[in-house]
């Protein structure tokens, strides 16, 4: 990154969502994402829709589509990352990872897969054994993809919480601060690299 570099609004890339409309999911990664504009950060969020419009990932396919390309390019672009998923079976969904997947096509880059980048990560789940255990996984996905998943990881029981807009939560108080945090460190972490150069 050059110097000019360090001068421009740092761009924060939100990942996740289901394919129901308005899901937890999303609507807690728009909240996290409202957090890192809030600290000065530029958004862009890949919701459940557009993560529906990608193909399967085949890496011995070399075309990719438009939406491909769209994604792979703002990751490349990307200062930090918000990854949201749904807890399924113990697992991250399908249609998150297949998004993360995508990703390998900046395997060769000067900053590979998630390498410099901070990157937050939030859980929903139907009960907090299913959050806990897929935070787990997600911030094993994040490393394989070199990335630094910043301390704080956001689970959340969508039995106690609702987030009926991406502008509030059935828990304004603890919670939605909380929430907020993965979004708040990651922009931090650029910011203070920045300050170092």
């Amino acid at each position: 990154m050059s110097r000019s570099d360090h001068s421009r609004q740092p761009l924060v890339v939100g990942i996740g969502g289901t394919t129901r409309a308005a899901s937890s999911t999303e609507r807690a990664l728009a909240f996290a994402l409202r957090g890192a504009e809030a600290a000065g950060a530029h958004t862009r969020l890949f919701g459940g829709t557009f993560l529906h419009s990608l193909p399967h990932y085949a890496p011995e396919q070399p075309a990719r589509t438009d939406e491909q390309l769209e994604l792979i390019e703002a990751v490349r672009r990307a200062d930090a990352v918000i990854i949201a998923t749904p807890g399924y079976h113990g697992g991250v969904s399908g249609l998150v990872k297949n998004a993360l997947d995508t990703l390998e096509d900046l395997r060769a880059d000067e900053r590979p897969y998630l390498d410099g980048r901070a990157v937050g990560c939030i859980v929903t789940a139907y009960g907090w054994q299913a959050a806990g255990s897929v935070l787990t996984s997600l911030r094993s996905i994040v490393h394989a993809l070199r990335g630094w998943p910043t301390p704080f990881g956001a689970g959340i029981n969508t039995l106690e919480t609702r987030f009926d807009s991406a502008d509030s939560c059935s828990d304004p108080g603890r919670r939605a601060a909380r929430d907020r945090r993965p979004a708040g460190r990651a922009v931090r972490a650029r910011l203070q690299r920045t300050a170092r150069a």
